[in-house]
């Protein structure tokens, strides 16, 4: 490694690539560092994401597509089944991935665009000089080092230490950070194009439990939960539990746990010298928790405005908010609304989901809103309005 760059991007995921890529192409000196030894590598996603949202960003590569799906299948607790097709099913819907390829592949083209790529490297620090972030601090392969830039992207995922470090706060609160668990199953008897999702507080408190189809009878298993309903009970066993009663003969070949943001963006994505992508600015949706599209918005956004910032010779505060202003614009509108309708639908009871499935049952979906949805529930079932009011 060099002891200067333009921009430094920590994080080798899918927001840091597409930061470090289009900081590239604007003709900038990137360096991208990932403090695992394999980027991708351990997948923490479920790997759904929707096809026209990828489309914006690069073409579909068979080598990284492990299932192509066409609808999402919504079990209630008492299993009533709502089937939403691939335009109302939303971003997690349209392509499973293989993370593992398609990080490389994302990292891949940064390195092509000029970034300089570098594995088993961690940021230990910032340097900051006059209250601006102009470098790291770090270790690679056992040996110190230091690298000076004129921004640093934190792409470090939740709760963000380099953030942190730079004096922006990227903890969460209990209600607002699903912990989850998923494994790679095979031998299972699964709908190979549809992704589907289990509402029961059972195995999933606060949240859901996920089936995304990778091949034949093998999917991804996994379940989200409110770190708020935690009660001692480990989200692996919450799993074990719901692949009991599912898919009891399945086989599980790779087990993964991790977090995810559902608190709806930071108000606050940069400071002098550093800005945040992806996961680090809490970009994933609220009510999914899928973050891999937004991830990759924020990380082009990011690439543009800090190339625009460097040109003006002006990498302060106020310059780069701008970055927090592009990506609002963006994301905020859509991250807002699913805030509240996470707040909602968190606390509504088994019963209740109970009760919408069936109003729902043989409603034509296409082009129908949320609160069209609630209205038609609410007027077949009254004593659902107290529950569902805060989603109209």
């Amino acid at each position: 490694m060099k002891g200067e760059y333009d921009v430094i991007v920590v994080g080798a995921g899918p927001g840091g690539s597409l930061a470090a890529k289009t900081a590239a192409e604007n003709k900038l000196d990137v360096l991208l560092i990932e403090k695992r030894q394999e980027i991708g590598d351990p997948v923490r996603c479920a790997e759904g994401v929707g096809k026209l949202g990828l489309m914006e960003f690069v073409d579909p590569d068979p080598m990284w597509i492990s299932a192509e799906v066409n609808s999402a299948r919504i079990f209630s607790p008492d299993g009533t089944m709502i089937e939403l097709s691939e335009k109302m099913a939303g971003n997690e819907v349209g392509y499973v991935l293989e993370r593992k390829i398609f990080d490389r592949a994302l990292a891949k083209m940064a390195a092509r665009a000029g970034a300089e790529v570098q594995v088993k490297t961690q940021a230990t620090g910032l340097i900051i000089e006059d209250g601006q972030v102009c470098g790291i601090t770090g270790k690679q392969r056992g040996e110190n080092f230091t690298a000076k830039a004129k921004v640093v992207v934190a792409a470090d995922g939740v709760e963000s230490r380099i953030g942190r470090w730079a004096g922006i706060n990227t903890t969460l609160k209990l209600k607002d950070i699903e912990t989850c668990a998923q494994f790679l199953m095979t031998d299972i008897d699964i709908a190979p194009t549809s992704c589907d999702f289990y509402l029961n507080s059972k195995y999933a408190p606060g949240g859901y439990v996920w089936v995304f189809p990778k091949g034949n009878r093998e999917a991804n298993v996994g379940m989200g939960m409110l770190a708020s309903q935690y009660s001692g009970k480990h989200p692996i066993q919450y799993l074990k539990d719901f692949i009991e009663w599912r898919f009891p003969e399945g086989k599980i070949l790779e087990t993964v746990v991790g977090a995810v943001p559902v608190s709806g963006m930071l108000p606050k994505l940069s400071t002098g010298g550093l800005v945040l992508v992806g996961d680090a600015g809490h970009v994933s949706d609220p009510i999914t928790g899928g973050g891999i599209i937004n991830a990759m918005s924020s990380g082009r956004i990011a690439g543009d405005v800090i190339a625009r910032c460097i040109l003006d010779d002006d990498v302060s505060a106020k310059s780069l908010s701008s970055y927090d202003a592009e990506v609002r614009i963006e994301l905020g509108k859509s991250l807002d609304k699913n805030y509240k309708i996470k707040e909602v639908i968190t606390k509504v009871s088994d019963n209740t989901i109970n009760v919408a499935a069936h109003s729902l049952k043989g409603v034509n979906f296409e082009n129908v809103t949320v609160p069209r949805l609630v209205k038609e529930i609410v007027t077949r079932n009254p004593t659902l309005l107290k529950e569902l009011v805060g989603l109209i």
